[in-house]
């Protein structure tokens, strides 16, 4: 694959071979940003499970000390008063059957969906629909709770998903270059905390392999990830 000057550049500002520390990665890896827009910084994880094996998966949500920089539109599912205490919350969008059959037909505009346990009759029948899409409620994500008013002010506070993909790797923003170190690593951290203490009983060996740090058009820039094995 061909790289961009801007790229190409930001490659010899960092030595991408190199293990650094927290701190150290996060101010190389800042070095790299060089869009003219704000950058989103990404951890890609992987870890030492086989995802393919129920007991060795490894996923759930946290909510970034600085939030993500990303305005978030929130779909709630749920009826009665929850609908008015979700949109007083700040829910994008609130309601039941009739939000199924917009998604039905086609419909996709909101980044988090949100259900009341009662309503997941209803949004499992969008399960082909989400599911590929990574939005599919779940309780331990914390998107299937009867407290929507507090699943829709921790979305909108910066709340994340993290979970394995198929290769055993977790990726997950934390927040965008103008944060500066300081916030980024206390995203960082609470974010690296978080996937150390969901770690399987069932992992064997080494749980972090491997943890990089990079822009949206920069390199990766490596962590050492002894401190969290």
């Amino acid at each position: 694959m061909k790289h961009g000057k801007k790229y190409q550049d930001s490659t010899k500002l960092v030595d991408t071979a190199a293990l650094y520390d927290t701190t150290e990665a996060i101010e190389n890896c800042l070095k790299t940003a060089k869009a003219k827009f704000d950058e989103t910084v990404e951890i890609h994880v992987r870890l030492g499970v086989d995802s393919r094996h129920a007991e060795q998966q490894v996923r759930g949500a946290v909510v970034l000390p600085n939030g993500t920089g990303k305005s978030v539109r929130v779909l709630v599912f749920c009826k009665g008063d929850k609908v008015d205490a979700a949109l007083a919350a700040g829910a994008d969008y609130a309601g039941a059957e009739e939000y199924m059959q917009k998604i039905q037909g086609g419909w996709m505009e909101f980044d988090v969906v949100i259900a009341s346990p009662d309503m997941m009759g209803v949004v499992g029948r969008l399960g082909k629909v989400l599911g590929p899409r990574g939005l599919m409620p779940s309780p331990k994500a914390g998107t299937v709770t009867p407290d929507v008013v507090k699943a829709v002010q921790e979305a909108k506070a910066g709340k994340i998903e993290y979970r394995l993909d198929k290769t055993n790797i977790i990726h997950c923003p934390i927040g965008k270059a103008s944060f500066g170190v300081e916030k980024l690593q206390e995203n960082f951290e609470t974010l690296m905390g978080a996937i150390v203490k969901a770690k399987p009983a069932a992992a064997k060996g080494q749980y972090v392999k491997s943890c990089v740090l990079a822009t949206t058009m920069g390199p990766g820039v490596k962590v050492n990830p002894a401190k969290f094995c």
